[in-house]
């Protein structure tokens, strides 16, 4: 079996390297035996520097602080129409997200402070590359690295002017007074990203990272289409790109020469990923999630065919029918597989204490499984195989909401199909997990679960949590004291090639892209172009994977109100009837904690309030976001105990 526990990044947990604070906005300090004038000296030191600068996606990725999940796609799957925020009745962060409230004035802060952390370390990785005497024969590695560099700082930019919004624009070490101040992301933090990734593309080898988990050409291909295609649809207001167009100013720098990026240049872009990345869709979707792992699949087919004789053994049919050559440990699928462009990676030394802002101990763990996983308490023994199985424990938090399934079944009743993906995505607690029963502090709940990212178990593990991780080879739980929580190794997908057809389909009204992706979930092929196929194969695709809030908030367009494509959909959710206490036959109908859905999202067009302590510390430079502000009504947007 092919060792899947590793990151060829390796995080460097024991390494925080140089930034700039000069006391505005909460970053990494700088190291004081080391110097700019000494450091970075040679190659290895800017490797060093660059693994630091990816190490921050690890601690998003994997860091648990202040009880919620770091992860911004996570956070954007909570606060989309797909996940309700779920959880214990004391899990307020996550049903915040999800009612576009706060409990506290600084409850979304640690994203804003890993994202100008990464930034930070980017800029000196920008900066500080040719403190090296790079020979001739090394220019292409030091282009590399310095393509890199830009490509993770467009990179955080992107995720943290999504997340909040008009914020201050710092792309040197040095912070001046006029980069302290807060800017227009449509004016002027776009054009960086954008810059950004183009100058990545430019530098960087023309050849494919596979699965090394660093950013290559095509990478930067594609995020420039999908920054591009929110700038030109939430700020412009171009809801249908494939007959719309806007075009925007680019930064000259190293890599790119400024100009402008059109549609047209996009689309030339994700072509050639198509023409030339050698990207291809797994051929069974399944081959994607862990739950694919060939000990299940061996165990399934042991039950089946009357061998093994396993005490207790169950038949997870949903993947019986797989070929074992695609499930997810084997060559070409799972981790690193033929489709992934760009991911988050983890590896085998995750420890259950909560560390610091930058060298989280979970860092190294998918936490998105523990989070996502079945609740498990005292009172129901739910994380007992004969519960869940093959599914493990968690938190149970964020699960999806009645519409997601509600609305993919009409989908299959109208069109007269089944689409494998629903099941593949969704687990169906009441059909699937017979044996399964609510918490009693549960709330929030539909009846259905993450399948995505769920982890599994297994009836050939030792313990009833532990995780099929243990039985793959490079496995060692010497270094974790909690494996419920620590042994998470799948990738966190970034960027399929399913994306890159999708978004083809999209800018050009050609449906032999989407087609493609349809064609693999077996689904009826759309033969003429609309923009409603399209969000509708977007949405079944990447269901759970924390793109659909954007896609909303870029079909929609900035101060589109409460009769946008979001606020309808968010609305939508409303009078849906959820479990709450583990009253399963006593259900009740889904609320607003406050007000609506649909008034919070035009309210805030999608954006979460910026951090009250980091506002006071750029003195009257950085303002509060509309729907957060003094200007909005404090009962609307502060959290209330609904259940």
């Amino acid at each position: 079996m092919k060792k899947y526990i590793l990151s060829s990044l390796a995080v460097l947990s024991a390494v925080t390297l140089f930034t700039s604070c000069n006391d505005m906005l909460d970053t990494d300090p700088r190291v004081t035996e080391l110097t700019a004038a000494t450091f970075p000296g040679k190659p290895g030191d800017v490797e060093a520097l660059n693994a630091a600068t990816y190490s921050i996606m690890n601690t998003l990725g994997g860091g648990d602080q202040s009880g919620i999940l770091n992860n911004p796609f996570y956070w954007w799957s909570l606060m989309s129409d797909d996940c309700y925020g779920s959880g214990g009745l004391q899990d307020n962060v996550a049903k915040s997200l999800h009612h576009f409230t706060t409990a506290s004035a600084n409850q979304y802060e640690q994203d804003f402070i890993l994202l100008y952390g990464g930034i930070s370390r980017a800029n000196n990785q920008i900066e500080t590359i040719d403190n090296v005497e790079w020979t001739e024969a090394q220019k292409a590695q030091r282009n590399q690295l310095l393509g890199e560099g830009y490509f993770m700082r467009g990179l955080y930019y992107m995720w943290l002017s999504q997340l909040y919004g008009d914020v201050p624009l710092i792309t040197s070490t040095v912070i001046t007074d006029e980069m302290q101040q807060q800017v227009s992301a449509e004016e002027f933090i776009y054009p960086q990203i954008i810059s950004d990734f183009v100058s990545a593309k430019n530098l960087m080898k023309p050849e494919r990272a596979n699965g090394s988990g660093h950013a290559d050409k095509y990478a930067a291909e594609a995020f420039i289409a999908r920054a591009w295609m929110f700038w030109a649809g939430f700020y412009k207001k171009v809801a249908d790109l494939s007959t719309g167009d806007a075009t925007i100013n680019l930064v000259e720098q190293e890599g790119c020469q400024g100009g402008t990026l059109s549609k047209a240049q996009v689309v030339e872009g994700l072509k050639d990923i198509v023409s030339t990345g050698g990207y291809k869709l797994c051929e069974d979707f399944r081959s994607l999630w862990q739950y694919s792992n060939s000990l299940l699949w061996d165990e399934a087919h042991d039950n089946a065919d009357g061998t093994g004789n396993l005490e207790g053994t169950h038949a997870y049919d949903f993947i019986a029918d797989m070929k074992r050559e695609n499930c997810f440990d084997q060559p070409g699928m799972g981790n690193g597989n033929t489709e992934e462009i760009f991911q988050i990676q983890f590896m085998n030394a995750s420890k259950w204490a909560i560390g610091g802002t930058y060298n989280n101990p979970r860092m190294y763990s998918n936490y998105l499984s523990c989070f996502w996983g079945l609740r498990n308490g005292a009172t129901n023994d739910n994380g007992r195989r004969h519960k869940t199985y093959p599914f493990n424990q968690g938190w149970g938090q964020g699960t999806p909401s009645c519409n997601i399934w509600d609305d993919w079944t009409d989908a299959e009743r109208s069109g007269g199909y089944t689409d494998l993906r629903k099941k593949a995505t969704l687990i169906d607690l009441d059909n699937e997990l017979e044996a399964y029963t609510y918490e009693k502090d549960d709330n929030e709940e539909s009846g259905y679960a993450v399948k995505k990212y769920a982890d599994v178990n297994l009836d050939a593990c030792a313990a009833d949590n532990d995780s099929w991780w243990s039985k793959c080879e490079g496995y060692s739980s010497s270094s974790l004291d909690n494996k419920q929580q620590g042994d998470h190794f799948e990738d966190y997908y970034l960027m399929r090639y399913a994306d890159v057809l999708l978004m083809l389909s999209e800018l050009t009204g050609d449906v032999q892209y989407m087609n493609q992706v349809q064609a693999r979930a077996g689904v009826p092929l759309t033969t003429s172009y609309s923009l409603k196929a399209l969000q509708d194969e977007r949405r079944w695709e990447f269901a759970l994977e924390g793109l659909r809030f954007n896609d909303m908030r870029r079909w929609s367009g900035i101060d589109s109100g409460e009769s946008s494509y979001a606020a309808k959909a968010l609305e939508a959710q409303k009078g849906k009837m959820i479990v709450c206490y583990g009253q399963k036959g006593a259900k009740i109908p889904m609320a607003h904690m406050t007000c609506s859905w649909a008034k919070r999202y035009a309210d805030t067009n999608g954006f979460l309030p910026k951090p009250q302590a980091q506002i006071t510390l750029m003195v009257d430079k950085m303002q509060q976001n509309p729907g957060w502000d003094e200007k909005a009504s404090a009962s609307e947007y502060t959290y209330k105990v609904l259940y």
